[in-house]
């Protein structure tokens, strides 16, 4: 078997794309290494253990998708806004790093690591919730829809984008277009009338 030379992040596509296909659990060090083309040796030259591989691929979803909370739009201006903000963003964010985020959504909790993750996104789930609880206050949407719930529903549609997205298609949209359609299709049945 030729050995081939890997940095971290050639090693953090390998890991991502087996910890999707075979799960976390389901995965050992040999897998990662023979997926990599490299000797197990190796592959503990650039990591201690399948657990640090996964936080590193996780962080490159996570520290994103929390970094668009940050961003004036998001933090500044009506709720209704910034909610949308938040949804075109998170859409772009998603398809820039299809891969990771797609880990990220198939994680459910069986390691320290994991259970991060799923923090990570209740707490997200929470900012998002308590802009749709501001945006009803301030009328923009409607008063009698639950803040968790539509929080749940919205991202439950931006999620689903990486199970049925295929940046390489030809008919693909790109991440803009894509945003907007989300936006459109979240938002006009969202917003209180007149």
């Amino acid at each position: 078997m030729t050995r081939r030379r890997h940095d971290l992040e050639s090693l953090l596509e390998v890991a991502v794309r087996v910890y999707t296909e075979r799960g976390f659990d389901g995965t050992s060090m040999g897998d990662l290494a023979a997926a990599a083309g490299l000797s197990k040796s190796s592959l503990y030259h650039h990591v201690e253990s399948k657990e640090q591989l996964l936080r590193l691929a996780l962080d490159r979803a996570v520290e994103p998708l929390f970094a668009v909370i940050e961003e004036p739009e998001s933090v500044a201006g009506r709720a209704i806004d910034r909610l949308e903000h938040v949804v075109r963003r998170e859409v772009e964010v998603l398809v820039d790093r299809l891969p990771y985020v797609t880990l990220l959504l198939r994680v459910r909790g069986n390691s320290e690591t994991e259970r991060w993750a799923l923090d990570r996104r209740r707490e997200f789930d929470h900012v998002v919730a308590a802009l749709v609880a501001q945006a009803a206050v301030e009328g923009d949407v409607r008063a009698d829809v639950d803040p968790g719930l539509v929080s749940r529903l919205l991202f439950g549609m931006v999620n689903s984008l990486v199970e049925w997205y295929d940046p390489k298609a030809s008919s693909a949209l790109d991440a803009s277009a894509l945003a907007d359609a989300v936006v459109f299709q979240a938002f006009d049945g969202l917003r209180s009338p007149g």
